[in-house]
């Protein structure tokens, strides 16, 4: 049976940047602003401030994990942060380790910090099916891949770039699983929360060459269109042949780059000819299928 959220993590191609200890005393303060790439944190002790833009404020604790798909800007600071007008402490200590702070005070947090970057080429619309803010407490399995991840990315092992790719989607798929699906905001976990759209979402991705329309959904979910259209759309953001069509989308993406013919590629997302994909795919990604696979660059949708 397909597994919605462990294919969009594939898709996504997590891959790692940077891996680092942080540590902090005193009042200390850090601003990190448009990263637009992933960002993940395991307090290691003590208590922290976490500021995302746009997102209320979060105070971890000890054992907290935190991930956050597409961090733009945030501050990360004590519960008592330094003024505004205060230079900031920032000391690396040695090689991926970094004191805030006042370095003279008493080391009272311990953190992992860590960014990495979705290779997909369809990741703004993979990461958006993604909870904004993924918090979770007593995350001793989360820690321990963290930890794995920082002492892999400091050492110079063979095949190292492979552990660490594998390493990050075991990380993500660890935290999608943690999160609190029902609670979390419109999106594919959310949708996997729901009894009845959960089996509608499995047969989008195991058939994405099947014939979908909103109705023939409707009826695999035992729901009215009108009903299913709206409870898909508020429980996963977007309207169901929207996901549909960005689903298809996605994996033709993928076998473009595997050098696919497009023949084979049109018959397996669900279109009944090369001309009816080669249209699709110009209207949605902005490019003909044969330009992005010559890597060309995509007119902005």
């Amino acid at each position: 049976m397909s597994d919605p959220v462990a294919e969009v993590v594939t898709l996504l191609k997590p891959r790692p940047s940077i891996a680092k200890q942080v540590t902090g005393g005193g009042q200390w303060q850090v601003e990190r602003t448009e990263l637009g790439s992933p960002f993940y944190c395991v307090l290691l002790d003590g208590v922290c401030r976490l500021t995302i833009a746009g997102e209320a404020p979060i105070v971890l604790h000890t054992g907290d994990f935190l991930l956050v798909p597409e961090a733009c800007s945030f501050t990360m600071s004590s519960l008592e942060a330094p003024l505004q007008s205060a230079p900031p402490q920032r000391l690396e200590t040695s090689p991926g380790v970094f004191r805030l702070g006042d370095p003279a005070a008493v080391a009272d947090m311990r953190a992992m910090v860590g960014h990495c970057d979705f290779e997909s080429q369809d990741k703004t619309l993979l990461a958006s099916l993604l909870p904004d803010v993924i918090h979770v407490h007593g995350a001793d399995r989360l820690s321990l891949l963290a930890k794995m991840i920082d002492e892999e990315t400091g050492a110079r092992r063979t095949a190292r770039e492979v552990v660490l790719a594998h390493l990050l989607e075991v990380l993500f798929i660890e935290a999608l699983r943690s999160a609190g699906c029902a609670d979390a905001a419109p999106g594919l976990l959310r949708g996997m929360a729901d009894p009845r759209l959960a089996p509608v979402l499995r047969r989008i991705h195991e058939e994405p060459g099947s014939g979908f329309s909103t109705s023939q959904l409707a009826r695999e979910a035992a729901m009215s269109r009108s009903t299913f259209h709206a409870r898909f759309q508020r429980e996963i953001g977007t309207t169901p042949m929207d996901y549909v069509t960005g689903w298809r989308m996605a994996l033709a993406k993928q076998l473009l780059q595997q050098k696919v013919p497009a023949a084979e590629i049109a018959e397996r997302v669900g279109y009944g000819s090369v001309s009816a994909f080669s249209t699709a795919f110009k209207r949605y990604v902005g490019m003909s299928p044969g330009a992005f696979s010559r890597g060309e660059t995509a007119v902005p949708r």
